[in-house]
């Protein structure tokens, strides 16, 4: 149909560890990097380009720390024209995600024939923060201020952190602190497998990045740890009172951005651009603000249940690992309690590793699962795919794409 949304151009850059390679360089830098090098690796000019949508759920970087208008200052820095509208979106992890499916919905109601969809994040450059009071007179009149950082904890005023949310939903569904670190095990070997493979070169573009007087060509994940061992997960101790996450069955605060563009399969057919992929379907869930484990599992069913199909007419998954608990209790809850319907699912997700070996900038994960999910489709010849991901305080987002 012409009013198909075919995916045309799929990148990112490599991600970062915190306080790494990628720590002078902003957010918006490195979303105007992706947005140029993904319209140049489509042959779209950018004049072309109707709207952008970009996920950042951290805002605040140094003096852009009010209002900075990520996904426009990213626009303005691509060269893209300042009559391109745009769209900054935080959503917390499923950031980006919601950047695709606006953008799918956009071109879908034909207000729009080409859409960039990107995330980015840099949790390297998140500042220490003053308490509120300070300002409102109700700080000390003599004597040090204290200083917070907003880094520690990862939660949510009047919540639990979402370490222990994760913890504890999953021992609900039987999923162990064991079984949560061999799948953290597991992720990272399939990432220096496909690594070896030469698999990650199809969706990283080179980055030249300015540390200090020195310029760097950064292209590779620099978070990964390929010398992980279970004996060595097991002995590391959980966080911020969470029964089962540990600095090793979680990802980092890590930084990285990635892009998609979006297009109408009648104009990808007038500019004669070949896609990667169709968007086949999109979907949405929230459950319980602790729920967070389980809502990817539910976004999948809801997406299967809106085409009629089941989990295994769905030939690979990704499930972003925004701890190891995910991917293992999502399992579990698709298989229906089949034990060989779970051994089939795990197979097929996240077979080239996760967020817990690549990273997990937050706005930039959504799209990044879902690019190396249509790639690693593509190799296999093609097929259907559900990329699905959690988001602070139980919110899901998923997508459904089809290679062609």
């Amino acid at each position: 149909m012409d009013n198909d949304v075919v995916i045309v151009s799929a990148l990112r850059t490599a991600f970062g560890k915190f306080c790494g390679t990628l720590r002078e360089t902003p957010a918006y830098e490195l979303g105007a990097f992706v947005i140029e090098r993904a319209l140049q690796k489509a042959g779209i000019p950018k004049e072309q380009v109707n709207e952008v949508f970009m996920g950042c759920a951290i805002h605040a970087e140094n003096e852009d720390f009010v209002s900075p208008c990520v996904a426009r200052q990213s626009l303005l820095r691509a060269g893209l024209p300042p009559e391109t509208r745009s769209v900054t979106i935080d959503k917390a992890c499923c950031s980006s995600m919601t950047a695709a499916h606006m953008g799918f919905k956009s071109i879908k109601w034909g207000e729009s024939e080409i859409v960039v969809v990107a995330g980015a994040e840099n949790f390297s450059r998140v500042p220490f923060i003053v308490h509120p009071a300070v300002r409102l007179g109700q700080g000390p009149k003599l004597g040090d201020i204290k200083v917070r950082d907003p880094l520690i904890r990862m939660g949510y005023k009047d919540f639990n952190p979402v370490a222990v949310d994760a913890g504890e939903v999953a021992l609900s569904y039987s999923v162990t602190r064991k079984d949560q670190d061999l799948w953290a095990f597991v992720s990272q070997q399939r990432y220096q497998e496909a690594k070896k493979a030469g698999k990650f070169k199809d969706e990283i573009v080179p980055m030249t990045v300015r540390l200090g007087n020195k310029e760097i060509v950064f292209e590779e994940d620099e978070f990964p740890k390929p010398h992980t061992t279970l004996e060595r997960l097991a002995e590391l101790p959980t966080v911020y009172g969470s029964p089962t996450v540990t600095p090793g069955n979680a990802p980092g605060l890590n930084d990285g951005a990635s892009c998609m563009v979006l297009m109408s399969s009648k104009k990808a057919a007038e500019m004669n651009i070949k896609p990667l992929a169709r968007i086949v379907e999109t979907g949405s869930v929230c459950d319980l603000p602790n729920n967070i484990t389980i809502v990817p599992a539910k976004v999948i069913d809801h997406i299967l249940g809106k085409t009629g199909l089941g989990i295994d007419d769905i030939d690979l998954l990704e499930i972003n690992e925004a701890f190891a608990a995910m991917p293992v209790t999502c399992a579990k809850i698709l298989s229906k309690g089949n034990d060989s319907t779970e051994e089939r699912i795990r197979k097929k997700l996240n077979v080239n590793g996760g967020a817990v070996a690549i990273g997990h900038p937050l706005g930039a994960s959504a799209v990044r699962i879902t690019l190396t999910l249509i790639y690693e489709l593509r190799r296999r010849g093609g097929g259907r795919g559900i990329a699905a991901i959690c988001g602070g305080l139980a919110q899901g987002e998923g997508i459904f794409v089809e290679t062609l």
